[in-house]
This record gives structure tokens, sequence and C-alpha cells, in this order.
């Protein structure tokens, strides 16, 4: 066997090793304090891994998202503590930095799960919540070719997987929430329109953890002015400016084939009033309407 086949063992060994050694100290882990928990497509991992690089901003040890809120809640509260850092390192960057250090994950279906909502605020009270936002016709766009590429979406064609949407989601929202330890893979992999209705998955979180715990960045400023963008989530979560991390664009994925013209245009008609909803959220028109 080669180096480069013993590279995904070696990988898979050391994360049975951390897992094993978090679930047996899973009490003196401490858990998130805020969360990235959507949109998906519209720079998470982005921003996460710019985050990561802040000294008193601590990541999962193994991955940016844990999904315990969405997928994996019956898995129960250990589980999920295990997967965070020690009190005893958060206690040393305190000591030298003066601030106490934030923990985080970063897993954007958070955001779209019927369940996930009311779950983070009953376990995770106090804790904030960053939501981002793009255009939802170019988010959708986007999430057909991620999901086309990793095997989920078995539909070509877009303006066929938007056709098809409704009728692949029908019921499946409800399902989840008669059916708490279910899953769906439509509702998470096919819901191309309906995640990027910001303002109606916004209106439903709002009232469970309270506006004031909530920041939506919109996605297209992000990337366009990434030091504004950091320096307001630092200022959300009351921590020092401690320096400019490299920001870098991630995930990003090729396009089978330009979207239609006239398609594009009609499903922009279709998002206006959600996207009119934003303007109190984000402070101004989002980037996209301008």
């Amino acid at each position: 066997m080669g180096p480069v086949a013993l590279r995904p063992a070696l990988k898979s060994a050391a994360h049975t090793i951390s897992w094993t050694a978090g679930r047996l100290t899973a009490s003196r882990r401490t858990p998130p304090s805020f969360l990235i928990v959507g949109a998906q497509r519209c720079g998470t991992t982005s921003l996460y891994r710019a985050l990561s690089r802040h000294p008193l901003i601590f990541k999962p040890l193994l991955h940016k998202g844990v999904h315990y809120f969405d997928t994996a809640y019956g898995r129960g509260p250990s589980w999920y503590r295990a997967h965070f850092p020690l009190e005893a390192s958060l206690s040393r960057a305190a000591r030298r930095y003066g601030h106490r250090p934030h923990v985080f994950e970063s897993s954007p279906y958070y955001l779209f799960h019927p369940l996930a909502g009311p779950r983070i605020a009953r376990d995770l009270p106090g804790a904030r919540l960053i939501v981002l936002v793009r255009d939802p016709v170019e988010r959708a766009f986007s999430a057909h070719a991620h999901e086309l590429a990793r095997g989920f979406e078995t539909e070509a064609s877009f303006a066929r997987a938007v056709e098809l949407e409704e009728e692949r989601l029908a019921g499946a929202a409800e399902a989840l929430c008669s059916a708490p330890d279910s899953t769906s893979l439509a509702h998470r992999h096919h819901a191309y329109l309906a995640r990027g209705r910001y303002a109606e998955q916004l209106a439903r979180l709002e009232p469970l953890v309270g506006r004031e715990r909530i920041l939506v960045l919109d996605s297209g400023r992000f990337f366009t002015e990434p030091e504004i963008t950091y320096d307001r989530v630092l200022a959300f979560l009351g921590l020092p400016h401690l320096g400019d991390p490299v920001f870098e664009r991630h995930n990003a994925r090729p396009r089978p084939a330009p979207m239609p013209p006239r398609l594009r245009s009609e499903l922009a008609d279709r998002f206006e009033e959600q996207d009119a909803l934003l303007i109190s959220w984000l402070g101004t028109e989002p980037s996209w309407r301008r």
C-alpha cells in the first residue's frame, strides 16, 4: 500500500482516536457559544475558515459542521459536547488575551430544518446565530451543481430539478416533525428554491432566540469587502480584533451549463417579496437587488 492509499486510513484512525478521547472527556468540554446556521451555498465555509484563525475562536475537533441539531440529535448531548475543545484550552486562551473565547460550529442545514431552531433555543440558551444570505437564484443554481456533483441529485437539468421541487418536498417537513429521529433526502438535498426563502426561515427562528442574537450577513458584501464583514462578526461576538486572516473563497462549484436568462428572470421575480423582507435584517437592500 503506497503513501497516497494510506492517507484515508491514517485520517480515519486519527479521527477515531480523537473521537474516543472526546467521548471520555465530554463533561470537560465546552459546547458552542455561537453557530453559523446557514444558509447553504452562501459562503458559510469561507466565513468558518476565516473565524477559525482568530485565537479566541475555537472550532470543532474534527468537522466544520457537527449537524447535531438537524440529523444527529438522537445521539444526545454528550455526543455533541465530545466534538469541542476542553475547557482547559479555553482557560489558557482567556488568560493570554484577557477575553473569554468562543466555541462554534457551522452546519448550514440548521436554518432550514424545522426542528433545529427549537432544539438550539432549548439546548444552547444564550448562543448567538450567524446567517449568511446570497442571491437566492444563484444559491439555488449553485446548490443544484453541488448536489449533482455529490451524487444526491440525478436530474442534470436545473430547470427540471426546480420543476420537480414542490412534488419532491411535499410533506417532508411535516414528516420530519412527526418523526424527530428521521431524515429526508429530498428536504436536505433538493430544496433549491425553498432554502432561498430566507426571510421565511428567519421569521421562524426569531421568536425562538430573539432578534438581538441573530446576525444576518450579505454574502455578496462578504466576498467584496471581507474585512468589514469580519469586523461586524467580531463586534457581534464581543471579541477584539487580533489581526486579519487571509480571506479565501471555498467550495465553489463549476456549473454544468449556464442558466437560461428567461428562467433566471422568472425565479428572480418569485423571490422579490422575500428579498424585500430582508431589508430589516440587513439594514439595507440585498446586494443582488441593487
